[in-house]
């Protein structure tokens, strides 16, 4: 039975359609989409959540003791970079399976014209998950590196790299190869597909400032409030304010959220520039059109 919303992803598109296409297939499907991503990352972005939090409500104990910073500063440093760390980890793994849980549906919905299987979905999440997490340590250590190299080649690393999570999950090569094979895929191409992120980004990065706002207002309301106040930590108690917490938290929140157009127009560079170079989806078109006509 042919599925008329059905959104091809290997064709060739140009920017205006990646857009477009990615915000049509998330109007589409998002009930689907978001609730198969919620539920494969949904006890990683409480936990997240929960310690962002407890760090921040942390923060306004810590600045609060100014006499105690004096006298031993490096405990203080430690319990700020320590915090630091361990939400830096917890938001690797919360955005790794975020990744995965969107590539993967993405795939589900190709393979089955359209209708998503979750449990396929979150067993391949699951069977590939270290590999997944490997080759995302091994681009971030190369864009880093990258990044120190006068931060042109970091830039560089990063648009070439970017292709390699398509790579892995939808052609399933390992780490190595799908590393390897962003360099060939995007060969010809980089300017395009750099400029096609740079828009897709700098749309997400509105979106996402637009989110912040209202955190941004209180904040600078209640600053204002505490300016006249004898006591200069005064400020820091606003890291416990619950309306203050409440709006990050729903910041936070979007800006996950926001995270899939990303990841969506992602994978539509990726058969884009695959269509280009391999025309795949062309092939597959004339074979399925050869099986038709052989069947009547």
């Amino acid at each position: 039975m042919e599925n008329n919303s059905f959104i091809e992803f290997k064709k060739e598109r140009d920017l205006g359609a990646i857009i477009s296409d990615t915000f049509a297939f998330i109007r589409e499907n998002w009930k689907e989409y978001f609730l198969t991503v919620l539920k494969i990352t949904g006890p990683v972005l409480i936990v997240a959540l929960a310690f962002l939090v407890f760090y921040m409500m942390s923060l306004s104990d810590v600045f609060s003791e100014l006499d105690a910073i004096d006298r031993d500063p490096f405990s203080f440093m430690t319990k700020i970079f320590s915090g630091v760390g361990i939400l830096i980890l917890i938001y690797v793994v919360l955005y790794g399976l975020m990744s995965m849980s969107s590539l993967f549906f993405i795939k589900s919905y190709i393979q089955n014209n359209g209708k998503v299987e979750f449990a396929e979905v979150k067993q391949n999440v699951f069977n590939n998950v270290w590999s997944f997490l490997g080759l995302a340590v091994l681009v971030t250590i190369c864009v880093i590196l990258g990044a120190f190299l006068c931060y042109l080649p970091g830039i560089y690393l990063g648009i070439t790299l970017s292709l390699a999570f398509s790579i892995m999950i939808f052609e399933g090569k390992n780490i190595g190869d799908s590393f390897s094979h962003s360099f060939t895929l995007i060969s010809g191409e980089w300017w395009n597909t750099f400029g096609v992120v740079i828009v897709v980004g700098m749309l997400v990065g509105v979106l996402g400032q637009v989110f912040s706002v209202p955190a941004f207002i209180y904040q600078m309301i209640k600053m204002g409030t505490m300016v006249g106040e004898e006591d200069p930590t005064a400020v820091f108690s606003l890291f416990k304010d619950p309306i203050y917490l409440i709006l990050n938290i729903g910041s936070y929140v979007f800006q996950f959220i926001l995270y899939s157009i990303t990841l969506i127009s992602s994978v539509f560079i990726y058969y884009d520039l695959n269509e280009q170079k391999n025309l795949t989806g062309t092939f597959e078109r004339i074979d399925s059109l050869g099986s038709n006509n052989s069947e009547e």
